[in-house]
């Protein structure tokens, strides 16, 4: 590479001729492509970019200027240009470079962003208080003060966060650009009016004939005066290319464009034009997901963010590209489980917000497209949508990551909880997420949904289960009811067993030759979800004089009290796991229950995610760092043991002194 590796900071960038940087390009995609071929990550996106990226830090001085990211996943050629090159070599690892914007990493970098939909608000809130601080940009008054930038893109706009953000930077009287990556895709296609809009102004918007029409559309548009004078501050590049009836002129954003995102000279024309520009404006730039490598760009969905492949030919002229498979996973069988329930059932239907892949309901959708729908990123109008066709009868599924879930919470509670409606929510990617990291862990939906009144509250540990859990799901009509699962591979370790329905309540004993309620018990572990199977292992590596029971507790709320009260009658140490916070979760819910029945649980211990930040990497190294692997468990048992052991000799002793007393009376 020529260019790439003596690119330290940005001002190393500006030293290149604008004739070198084409080539520059071409060596970001090549370092981009062939890491994410052997760590996988976000591909197609990132190629989308490049250009836009190049530009961006070619006009504006991140150091000093603002950068915020909207879809934080198309932050690759921006880390690449801010000296973090040689961390691509151990990307999302903990030792390497995150697959998100991390200001942990780097002061380019303003905020961890793992969720869409958010850049302009904070953009706006960056720019009001450098304002309050003195510290903006103001041609006359602060020629050197800061500009402020917000990248938006991959269909992110639709975000009703977006909305309200658009809402407020309208009202800003400063510099305040919005770039619209517009590659006329979300993760998947993107869904609804405002996306056929977008596709309407990129077919009918040509790149000429602006100039002649500039003036008269000004006079049109809302905004008044306002607009009419931004006008007259814009350079001659932009006047051309002031769009027509454009959107966001109702929100009181100057629009320019759309342009071409791959064209370097254009770009930059236009960004050193939008600089100097003292009023809220949105540049508007057409671009290419995975521009650059034929098979990202003829299925950006699947190449959005593939596992680690294999390629045979020319990238960039075509060659056959084969994704790397170590298992069949929680999303394909959940998938597939879904489609049968739809099948099954005809007022079951289902929707997934932007993830059809990402979930599993691509076949669902193709198969049942009046009864299985992607909403777009609106997690929240998602839910409502769901509560909606609950109140009508249906039988409604939503498909979800666990972290953003988060983000409809509120119509949770509101609109499916409040009203006792049967919403039903599947949670994939809940716990420990690998190579995403922080902004994408799944930790706090078992507390969040425990505190909803009448909520049935699952996990499951394996695929038998989960197709347990969404047919117990299917036919609950009470209330709302979840189901969580990892991104990760479903275990065949019970494989050869018959799974037990799930039954309001109840835990399965994994062990079924130790019965708790009369066997001598050393201790017993209850797991939600997945962390049974490694539970299973460990105990089975135990000595053989220590006998340990083990549950597949099934269900956060409600507990299984009675398994609970037997548990702690007999004074038998427990141990609950999780893969979610410590904090309102699973083994929360255990102690509580022992106290609202008036036993002792101080021999209960909690084995969960630390309450704290864990950092990408592989998730079997997040496991076995944060004790939930088959290791850690054991560790946790022995220690819980030992613990009991020193608890219970004093106690030994008691009784024996009080037995004596009696026996001399």
């Amino acid at each position: 590479m020529k260019h790439l590796p003596s690119i330290k900071t940005p001002a190393d960038l500006k030293k290149l001729p604008v004739s070198a940087l084409p080539e520059l390009a071409a060596e970001i995609r090549e370092a981009i492509i062939g890491q994410v071929s052997r760590s996988g990550g976000h591909l197609a996106p990132n190629l989308g970019v490049v250009e836009l990226t190049i530009a961006m830090h070619y006009v504006f001085d991140f150091g000093h200027d603002r950068l915020l990211f909207d879809v934080g996943h198309q932050c690759y050629p921006h880390k690449l240009l801010t000296g973090r090159y040689p961390m691509l070599g151990k990307l999302r690892t903990s030792e390497g470079m995150s697959g998100f914007p991390e200001p942990n990493e780097s002061p380019y970098d303003l905020f961890s962003v793992g969720h869409a939909g958010t850049g302009i608000s904070t953009a706006v809130g960056v720019a009001r208080g450098d304002r309050l601080a003195g510290e903006s940009f103001d041609k006359k008054k602060n020629p050197d003060g800061r500009r402020v930038v917000t990248l938006i893109g991959d269909a992110s706009i639709v975000n009703g966060v977006a909305m309200e953000g658009l809402n407020n930077a309208g009202t800003l009287k400063r510099q305040f650009l919005v770039v619209l990556n517009d590659n006329g895709m979300s993760i998947a296609k993107p869904q609804g009016a405002m996306a056929q809009y977008f596709d309407r102004v990129r077919l009918s918007h040509t790149y000429t004939d602006f100039k002649k029409s500039a003036a008269k559309i000004l006079e049109s548009l809302p905004g008044g005066s306002l607009i009419r004078d931004a006008y007259h501050r814009t350079g001659e590049a932009t006047k051309a290319m002031i769009a027509e009836n454009s959107w966001f002129e109702h929100f009181g954003l100057l629009t320019v464009g759309p342009i071409d995102g791959h064209n370097l000279p254009e770009l930059i024309e236009f960004l050193t034009e939008a600089r100097e520009f003292e009023l809220p404006m949105v540049l508007h730039v057409k671009t290419t997901k995975g521009k650059g490598l034929d098979f990202a760009e003829s299925d950006a969905t699947k190449f959005h963010s593939p596992s680690p492949f294999t390629m045979d030919g020319d990238a960039a002229r075509g060659c056959r590209v084969e994704v790397k498979s170590d298992g069949r996973s929680f999303t394909t069988a959940f998938g597939e489980a879904m489609l049968d329930v739809i099948e099954r059932d005809e007022r079951v239907v289902a929707c997934t917000a932007a993830m059809p892949d990402g979930t599993g309901l691509t076949a669902a959708l193709k198969q049942f497209p009046e009864r299985v729908w992607d909403t777009g990123i609106c997690e929240s109008h998602a839910l409502d949508m769901m509560a909606g066709l609950a109140k009508t009868g249906f039988r409604p599924f939503m498909a979800v990551y666990a972290t953003f879930f988060q983000r409809a919470f509120d119509q949770a509670f509101q609109e499916a909880a409040l009203q006792g409606l049967p919403v039903r929510l599947c949670l994939d990617r809940a716990g420990l997420v690998g190579g995403d990291g922080a902004v994408h862990h799944g930790f706090c939906d078992t507390a969040l949904l425990r505190t909803l009144p009448e909520a049935v509250v699952m996990a499951a540990m394996d695929e038998p289960s989960l197709k347990a859990a969404l047919e117990f799901m299917r036919t609950w009509d009470e209330s709302l009811s979840s189901v969580r699962y990892p991104r990760d591979n479903v275990s065949d370790l019970f494989a050869g067993e018959e799974c037990p329905a799930f039954e309001l309540g109840k835990a399965r004993n994994l062990t079924r030759e130790i019965d708790v309620t009369k066997d001598k018990v050393d201790a017993a572990v209850l797991a939600f979800g997945t962390p049974a199977i490694a539970a299973v292992k460990a105990a089975g590596e135990l000595r053989e004089d220590c006998t340990v029971a083990v549950y597949d507790a099934r269900f956060a709320k409600p507990i299984d009290t009675a398994l609970v009260r037997t548990l702690l009658e007999r004074r038998i140490p427990v141990i609950t796991v999780e893969e979610h916070s410590p904090i309102g979760g699973f083994g929360s819910a255990v102690i509580e229950a022992g106290n609202e029945m008036g036993l002792d649980a101080s021999r209960v211990m909690r084995l969960a995610m630390p309450d704290a930040w864990v950092r990408q990497d592989g998730r079997g190294k997040q496991l076995a760092e944060t004790g939930l692997d088959a290791a850690g468990i054991k560790r946790a048992i022995l220690t819980l043991l030992e613990r009991s052991e020193a608890k219970i000799a004093p106690e030994r002793e008691v009784e024996a002194k009080s037995t004596r007393e009696r026996a001399s009376r």
